[in-house]
């Protein structure tokens, strides 16, 4: 177990992990929904290679954040925090300096 692993209690981590996942499960749904309507609007070639081009991108983010750890969950966090797909609210349980944190990196 490294440092960081020792610093989560259990009832922490299974909080992370919850908020992690929901977080993702509605990053994806998010994604069909765009998708679905920008599939709605292709009118030509170019419309499609744009359409792509918006998936591998997308793609490339959800993959680098697809996998719990808790060496860097806090940005991972953060960052479901300033893309609205996570509430602070939805970390009550942390510590207070890991909850503080969180919320200072989401504002940036």
């Amino acid at each position: 177990m490294d440092s960081t692993t020792a610093l989560w209690t259990d009832e922490e981590q299974a909080l992370a992990r919850d908020a992690f996942e929901r977080a993702c499960r509605r990053s994806g749904e998010a994604l069909i929904l765009a998708v679905q309507h920008q599939a709605g609007l292709l009118g030509s070639l170019d419309d499609l290679w744009q359409l792509h081009d918006f998936l591998s991108i997308q793609r490339h983010a959800i993959e680098g954040r697809s996998e719990f750890r808790l060496d860097g969950i806090l940005f991972v966090l953060a960052s479901f925090v300033k893309e609205g797909l996570l509430e602070l609210e939805e970390l009550d349980g942390l510590d207070a300096e890991k909850l503080g944190k969180v919320a200072a990196m989401a504002r940036f």
